[in-house]
Parts: structure tokens; C-alpha cells; sequence
């Protein structure tokens, strides 16, 4: 039987080296909605043909993204190596429209944030395109499961 969904999901601790109650909250709520909602099969044949649910976690490892993919068991069924070039720029736009976004939420008009906002989601949409793109013919992901997992590739890339 067929269950490709994600029930758990884990960021390496050591990657994260800083993060603020803003970007706490993003974690949380990202966390939070993957788990609660999401698609997410691996394209490779497992032993026993084993097709889920899935354990999942991130890190970054020698500057490429590490997606540690497990059974529900936990027993690792493969590691997914993908390089973070491509994801450089939209990381870098997406911390810097959410600078902007948390800093109109504390001093701006409720025109200025939806403005910011919107900005934010078109930045967010699109880096969360290219992540399915990078995931094609490796993990089929629809787009909001890709969404939640740019904002965790984010968390992973925060410095102090």
C-alpha cells in the first residue's frame, strides 16, 4: 500500500547556526502545515517495495542540500544529494523581503505589509517552483509540500 506522505520531518541542528522568534515561527508553521497536509513520493524503487510514509530530514553538507529520506521505521532508504547554486539567489531575496516583511509588520500600514507580502509569496512561489524542478525525477512533491520545504531549506541557511 501506498502512503507517500511526510510524517515527520527533522533540520540538522548543527547546520542551524542562529535564528530569531521571527524565524522560529516560520519553522514552526512550516513544520507544522507539511505535516498536516503534503505529497511527497520518491521516484526510486525500495526494498520490499516500501512506498511510504517517510522520515525526513535536512541538512547541509559540504555546501549541497542532504534530504535523508527513512522509513517510518527510521531505517534510511537513501540520501538525495542536490546542489544549492541554483538556490543562492532566491534564499538571499527571500531573507531580505522577509527582513522586510517582519520589519512592516511593526511599523507600517496595513496596505505596506499586504504590498511586502505579496512580494514575499511571489518570491516564495517561485523559488518553490524551482525546487520541484530540482526534485524532478527524484521526488514528486506538489507545490505547496515544495513551498514549506524551501522555507526549511531557509531555516538552514540563517547566520548570526
Amino acid at each position: 500500500m501506498s502512503d507517500p506522505r511526510i510524517i515527520a520531518i527533522d533540520l540538522d541542528e548543527k547546520t542551524i547556526i542562529w535564528r530569531n522568534a521571527d524565524v522560529e515561527q516560520e519553522r514552526r508553521v512550516a513544520i507544522f502545515d507539511l505535516l498536516e497536509a503534503n505529497h511527497f513520493r520518491p521516484l526510486r524503487a525500495y526494498p520490499q517495495d516500501y512506498a511510504g510514509p517517510y522520515r525526513v530530514k535536512l541538512r547541509v553538507e559540504e555546501g549541497r542540500l542532504a534530504i535523508d529520506v527513512n522509513a517510518e521505521s527510521g531505517e534510511l532508504l537513501e540520501t538525495l544529494i542536490l546542489g544549492l547554486g541554483s538556490f543562492r539567489r532566491p534564499i538571499k531575496d527571500y531573507f531580505a523581503i522577509c527582513d522586510s516583511y517582519f520589519a512592516a509588520i511593526r511599523t507600517s500600514t496595513a496596505q505596506q505589509i499586504e504590498t511586502v507580502d505579496m512580494a514575499r509569496r511571489g518570491i516564495h512561489n517561485d523559488a518553490a517552483q524551482l525546487l520541484k524542478e530540482r526534485l524532478e525525477n527524484k521526488i514528486d512533491v506538489d507545490f505547496d509540500t515544495a513551498r514549506r520545504l524551501f522555507t526549511l531549506i531557509c531555516v538552514l541557511h540563517i547566520r548570526g
